[in-house]
């Protein structure tokens, strides 16, 4: 029996205290294939009722007894694995195979590392005569986004559960149903009544009631910056800590001394990965002024051999974006970009030839774009690669620190001395040399208006935790 109906609150599928749903679009048709039910500020106070009432024993609970459940919620996701997978796919439109190797394994990843990072984690130490302990926070409230649904989800649960804390998560109303899927798991693996809820919904209706309620003592939200200073306005009247995950506009620098070719192709393929809808995306790839069309000639070739189509075909790179109005920013942000100036290298406006349903995007890149244009500034969230020339080092740092966002960045070079010097003066988060393989250890979270705090492991759960000090515990 489906549960795309129903909320999970206090150990139980139930109905919405008032029936409302809402249409689930499979972004290849653009067709409804299930619908969901759309909570309200009583499915909210429910839920957050609930978890309230768990948080007293749950929080009180040994490590043993939390890496247990851990490793329990790991063995049910991977029962459900393929379901995820396939969820995924058919909400948000990624290629099969790119939804269970990177979609669905995120959140596998992430259930690991937290496990990992957990049996090591120490929630006490003595400081000269005082000892410090790290409480769970309480009851937190996790909002998640519709670009990587399992990876969010994952890496806001495990790390709160890990902590002791007690949760209501409110997946994309955009791609609900791996949400959906995961709270199945995690009843299967026989979490304690209370701990896990979910109410799906929109922002408005469930997402900013979770961020003021009184009773919620934490928001996680990841999204885009316009909606995180909604939630961080509105948590404010109850000063609850937020940590958040916004936007951003990742420069690519590439070095006079990098593997050139090579690193075109990657930083294409970079910006391109899940149809380009990743926050981290290396969307500005900055390159020496003298080689900026050669960069043009290998980012072109690199681009077109990214075949778009529908997720179920096995030689599909790039499948739809997610919505209608995923599809028309977009269009928009390519049309300011041929409006302002900038050198179509290819794509452009509309579908690629023969793709007449659906919401798909020509993979596009740009050339000779300069710092100012729209799309140099503003996230376009799709399959569109901007090139920027610089004159010189100082030159490349300057340009890709001029953005409000600092999530991530990139820096390519044979030098790895010379690569981590130009890493330690970006203003990101994240900075990634020549392209590593992706660290589930490693702090994630951004600088300036990509948000604050950081997830993935250790550092997830330390964002669920209190700090005290109690003074005087190694007196004589």
């Amino acid at each position: 029996m489906s549960n795309d109906l129903k909320f999970y609150i206090d150990g139980a599928w139930v109905d919405p205290v008032v029936p409302a749903t809402l249409d689930v679009i499979d972004p290849a048709t653009e067709e409804a294939f299930t619908a969901i039910s759309v909570g309200s500020k009583a499915d909210v106070d429910r839920a957050v009722a609930a978890a309230r009432a768990a948080f007293d024993g749950f929080s009180r609970t040994g490590k043993a007894e939390r890496l247990a459940l851990l490793r329990a919620m790991l063995a049910a996701y991977n029962e459900r694995f393929e379901d995820i997978a396939r969820a995924v796919s058919r909400e948000m439109g990624a290629p099969i195979g790119f939804a269970r190797e990177a979609q669905a394994w995120a959140g596998r990843a992430h259930m690991e590392a937290t496990i990992e990072a957990l049996e090591a984690y120490e929630f006490s130490h003595l400081r000269g005569t005082t000892m410090v302990v790290k409480e769970p926070i309480g009851v937190c409230a996790l909002i998640t986004p519709w670009n990587w649904p399992l990876n969010q989800i994952v890496c806001k649960v495990a790390p709160a559960i890990a902590a002791g804390c007690t949760v209501v998560l409110k997946p994309s109303e955009i791609a609900p149903v791996s949400g959906l899927i995961f709270a199945e798991a995690m009843h299967a693996a026989g979490v304690p009544k209370g701990v896990f809820n979910l109410v799906n919904g929109t922002g408005p209706d469930v997402g900013q009631v979770m961020a003021g309620h009184p009773d919620v003592d934490m928001v996680s939200f990841t999204g885009s910056t316009r909606a995180g200073i909604i939630v961080a306005k509105t948590a404010a009247d109850t000063v609850k800590r937020v940590a958040q995950e916004l936007g951003g506009k990742s420069a690519n620098i590439i070095l006079p001394d990098a593997d050139f070719e090579t690193a075109v192709i990657k930083g294409v393929e970079g910006c391109f990965g899940n149809s380009g809808q990743s926050c981290d995306a290396p969307t500005r790839m900055l390159v020496p002024a003298d080689r900026h069309d050669e960069a043009l000639a290998i980012a072109r070739k690199a681009a077109e051999a990214h075949k778009v189509g529908h997720p179920d075909a096995a030689d599909t790179r790039l499948g739809p974006v997610v919505s209608q109005l995923q599809f028309d920013k977009i269009q928009r942000l390519i049309e300011a970009g041929i409006r302002e100036g900038a050198t179509l290298v290819t794509g452009g406006l509309g579908r690629p030839e023969g793709l007449n349903r659906g919401y798909y995007v020509r993979p596009t890149v740009f050339g000779h774009v300069t710092p100012d244009m729209t799309i140099a500034r503003e996230e376009i969230f799709g399959p569109v690669l901007s090139v920027l020339s610089y004159a010189d080092e100082e030159d490349a740092v300057r340009i890709a620190n001029d953005t409000v966002y600092g999530l991530a960045a990139y820096v390519q070079s044979k030098d790895i001395g010379h690569a981590r010097a130009v890493a330690a003066r970006m203003r990101a988060g994240s900075v990634y040399l020549n392209y590593p393989e992706w660290d589930t250890h490693a702090p994630f979270g951004g600088y300036k208006q990509s948000g604050n705090g950081r997830e993935y492991a250790d550092w997830g759960i330390h964002d669920f935790l209190e700090i005290k000090g109690i003074v005087g515990w190694g007196a004589a």
